[in-house]
């Protein structure tokens, strides 16, 4: 018999959600190819200059804008915000304080405190029965 490994390789779609960004604004060569597990965890380590540009400015893919509005991406449905935003524009956004994103703020802020409060709760049942 005789052992052999298969390399395992993803779409540019996945590679891009992995790494944290928008697949449009990646080099062509990127989106038109594939990507292996070994070339996505080079890319992780050491990134190249347009990695860490996407990362720095975007556009950032709608995961992205909604961790750092601190909302969720509903929410950022809920706000009209379709579209990968810039940097800038998420900067702006958080200087304007817009009346939707303080709301969905507020409710990320209760989805926490009650997902905290089931968590606990299910330590106290745990440590009860064990």
């Amino acid at each position: 018999m005789k052992s052999h490994q298969n390399t395992q390789t993803m779409k540019p779609a996945t590679a891009a959600k992995k790494l944290g960004v928008y697949l449009e604004a990646t080099p062509a060569e990127f989106r038109e190819g594939v990507v292996s597990r070994a070339e996505l965890d080079a890319l992780q380590a050491d990134p190249p200059e347009w990695l860490r540009e996407l990362r720095r400015n975007g556009p950032h893919p709608r995961p992205v804008v909604a961790a750092k509005l601190g909302v969720s991406i509903a929410g950022l449905a809920r706000g009209g915000v379709t579209e990968p935003l810039t940097t800038e524009q998420i900067e702006a956004l958080k200087r304007e304080r817009p009346e939707w994103l303080e709301r969905e703020r507020a409710t990320q802020a209760e989805v926490r405190k009650e997902a905290a409060r089931l968590k606990k709760r299910d330590e106290e049942r745990a440590a009860r029965n064990a």
